[in-house]
């Protein structure tokens, strides 16, 4: 007889308590595991830009949707859940950035930046997202101001930071001016300006928008043409 066909009753007794002993010990190591208290894990610092289009095997554009689908299911770790406010944002930051690099046209990092993780309830970590917005804005602005117009909602909503949202708001003014653009992007800033009591900045802005030739749908001149008067009204008022 073959020895792989051999009843197991020819087997040494000794060698079947070994084995036996071995089946208990990894059944009580797997329910140990399940009984232990689960622990998030921290975020890994991601790879390099060029090492994870090297590794993309010439799909850099599924590699950065990769990238973006593991920061989403990071935060659901087997048996617990991670809040984001517990995630470096820094490293967090340079996820979005490898992912972004990848595929420079899609918005996905930079809305998942400006809209997710910049509403955590921690003001050190929205500002973080709200950097690399900016940072990354500047690269290709008209592309890319649904995320910065969504920043200055955050800095002067959530944040209650009127002068950074007033920076956020001019720097779309100065540098997303083309035709694709809504005219509400580039007055913003004259809003923001207003908030702050600003009023002779928000005339200028206005006026300098409604001269620079940028807005030419009639409805929009209209808007601003009487926010210029809501202005001199205010400024004509008398103060208390």
């Amino acid at each position: 007889m073959d020895s792989a066909q051999r009843p197991w009753s020819s087997v040494p007794r000794p060698l079947c308590w070994l084995l036996a002993a071995c089946l208990l010990l990894q059944l009580g190591w797997r329910l140990a595991q399940q009984h232990a208290p689960a622990q998030a894990q921290p975020l890994p610092a991601p790879p390099p830009a060029a090492v994870a289009r090297l590794a993309s095997l010439g799909e850099p554009l599924a590699m950065s949707k990769a990238m973006l689908l593991y920061l989403q299911s990071f935060e659901d770790q087997p048996g617990v859940s991670l809040p984001w406010r517990q995630l470096d944002y820094d490293r967090l930051a340079s996820w979005l950035d490898t992912a972004q690099t990848l595929d420079p046209r899609s918005r996905y990092a930079l809305m998942a930046a400006s809209e997710v993780y910049a509403g955590v309830a921690d003001p050190q970590r929205a500002r973080r997202m709200l950097a690399f917005v900016a940072a990354s804005f500047a690269a290709d602005p008209d592309r890319r101001w649904p995320a910065m117009a969504q920043a200055v909602l955050v800095a002067r909503h959530q944040l209650h930071d009127l002068p950074l949202a007033l920076s956020y708001a001019r720097e779309l003014r100065q540098l997303a001016t083309g035709p694709q653009v809504p005219a509400w992007v580039r007055e913003m800033e004259a809003f923001i300006l207003e908030d702050m009591d600003q009023l002779d900045s928000a005339h200028l802005v206005i006026g300098g928008l409604i001269a620079s030739g940028q807005i030419t749908d009639p409805h929009e001149l209209a808007f601003l043409a009487h926010r210029l008067e809501e202005l001199a009204k205010k400024k004509a008022k008398p103060a208390p």
